[in-house]
């Protein structure tokens, strides 16, 4: 049953399906918050969004705890001696890499935010084989993320400049490198744990603690309408979904298989941000295709191997 249950999580298929719903997912989440920000935040200001953010990421562990415990008849929970595994994943995946994303957001240009979080799958793979070392650095995946990267650039080159600041652009980059330990944190814990419940308990934990920041540092949300409670609602079940299901495909296959995907949440965002927003965007139908082609050829590249090749290079 293990075995056939590894041969139905390590298809390709079922991974790049997977991965790219995943993707989709948190691509849409750009649209949503923008529209949470509207409806939710009487005061658009830093506690006020890390509020929002707790209360979004703790409303995700108690749907994902909820929905998987129902599943399995029985209340789902960490096993004791896990529960510090739990914690670490809730530091780098929702409190540090949030924290510094939305603050870095605010202060740097959505182009640039898009393009330095979108590196994130360079320092997965980096982390996951020079630090924990649990899987080699090659110069295929190395070339395969800088094709990927392309695609990110490709999506964003109207509106990118090169000036830095540290408040915006650097705690961008912080949120992408604290991402990447998390992706091999998860990676390593879930021999120990299931990552569905990883997932679950660290939402809770990390959403917990960014909504008492949020609170004591003067943030308030107001959620007066069933259009932003559907807001609030969505993102929340997005979460879910999609870091459960990034978890199954990270404890079954290579850490750089699964992130190299990652380079399609800012293309999806995009997209869907252009459908859904009435925002103005100057990002052509060609500069999609064009980083639509660039992710494609970078994903296939790193996945792509020879029944006769080692699976894990």
């Amino acid at each position: 049953m293990k075995n056939n249950t590894k041969k139905i999580y390590t298809n390709p298929l079922f991974v790049t399906l997977c991965a790219l719903l995943c993707c989709a997912l948190w691509g849409s989440a750009t649209a949503f918050i923008k529209l949470g920000y509207e409806m939710i935040l009487p005061v658009k200001n830093t506690p006020s969004t890390i509020l929002f953010a707790g209360v979004r990421f703790m409303f995700a562990g108690i749907l994902t705890v909820l929905i998987y415990s129902i599943a399995a008849r029985r209340v789902l929970h960490p096993k004791a001696s896990n529960w510090g595994r739990v914690c670490k994943v809730a530091s780098f995946q929702t409190v540090i890499q949030y924290i510094f994303f939305y603050v870095g957001l605010a202060n740097t240009s959505g182009v640039k935010g898009t393009i330095i979080s979108g590196s994130s799958a360079f320092f997965a793979i980096f982390v996951s084989s020079l630090i924990f070392r649990i899987e080699k650095l090659t110069f295929k995946k190395i070339v395969a993320c800088l094709i990927g990267f392309a695609g990110i650039v490709a999506v964003n080159l109207k509106g990118l400049d090169f000036n830095m600041n540290f408040t915006g652009d650097a705690f961008v980059l912080f949120s992408a490198v604290s991402l990447a330990v998390s992706s091999t944190l998860i990676k390593i814990y879930s021999s120990h744990e299931d990552p569905v419940i990883i997932s679950g308990y660290q939402f809770i934990v990390g959403g917990l603690f960014m909504s008492v920041v949020g609170l004591i540092t003067g943030g308030a949300i107001v959620i007066e309408s069933v259009a932003a409670f559907g807001v609030l609602t969505y993102l929340s079940m997005l979460s879910a979904l999609a870091y459960a299901l990034w978890g199954i495909l990270l404890k079954y296959n290579p850490v750089s298989k699964v992130t190299i995907f990652s380079f399609m949440t800012p293309v999806f965002g995009v997209i869907l941000s252009k459908i859904m927003l009435t925002e103005s965007s100057d990002v052509s139908l060609l500069n999609i295709l064009v980083a639509l082609a660039l992710v494609c050829v970078g994903i296939f590249m790193l996945n792509y191997t020879k029944k006769t090749a080692d699976t894990q290079k």
